[in-house]
């Protein structure tokens, strides 16, 4: 596979090009920040755009807009290269939304405390790469944690809550069971009471997970708001 980094720090650039060139994948440019980001992807065209989130000159938000702009291109386009993985020390909950509503296929974001897993992390770019999705559980936590007050959140058992979360976070209808140690049918029996109580049409697919974080952190018109623009 053909990837780009874009990464300030040398030794974790470094060391992830290390890492997918020993895994059999082919690192076609490394990037200290993203001023030559797209004159490298049209040079290049990788297949997946592995970003960090905060890098020069301000050290605040430069990747994840550049994360934000390959997306808009590759949709208006209609292409689906390169697919683009974020790396963070931080969760950018409203931009990482965005990113998350905009499109989902072909789309991950990770702390960078998931790389020092070597299996986990690969496993995360073969997987955006083929054009699923990852989030990291904190990605998932604090964005559930957004809409928490939203009504429709409210009607959900604390079980619901759980299989929901574990929706969230890719695990299949399984890998929920074992984890809450119940059967299959009864977290089949779960999803199906989660979609009917957020008014979602449940779909096959890991896209049904991130239509539910979408649904939850966009604004809604019966959303009612303080003074001060926030969500009582």
């Amino acid at each position: 596979m053909r990837i780009l980094i874009c990464e300030d720090s040398v030794l974790l650039r470094e060391g992830i090009a290390r890492l997918l060139t020993d895994a059999g994948h082919d690192v076609v440019a490394q990037l200290p920040d993203a001023t030559a980001l797209e004159a490298a992807i049209a040079a290049h065209d990788p297949e997946l755009a592995i970003l960090d989130v905060r890098m020069p000159p301000t050290r605040t938000n430069e990747g994840i807009l550049a994360a934000i702009a390959i997306r808009a291109r590759t949709a208006r386009g209609g292409v689906d290269r390169p697919r683009v993985l974020v790396l963070s020390q931080y969760v950018e909950e409203r931009y990482a939304a965005d990113l998350i509503a905009s499109s989902p296929a072909g789309f991950g974001y990770l702390l960078k405390d998931r790389v020092a897993d070597v299996r986990d992390f690969l496993a995360a770019v073969e997987q955006v790469a083929a054009g699923g999705t990852v989030l990291d559980p904190e990605v998932v936590s604090q964005l559930l944690a957004r809409r928490r007050r939203d009504r429709r959140m409210e009607r959900l058992t604390p079980r619901e809550r759980q299989v929901l979360a574990l929706m969230a976070e890719g695990s299949s209808n399984q890998t929920i069971a074992d984890r809450l140690y119940v059967s299959a049918g009864s977290v089949e029996k779960h999803i199906s009471a989660v979609f009917q109580k957020l008014d979602l049409e449940p779909e096959d697919g890991n896209r049904r997970v991130l239509a539910v974080l979408a649904h939850l952190d966009a604004p809604h018109p019966d959303d009612h708001s303080d003074a001060s623009g926030g969500i009582r």
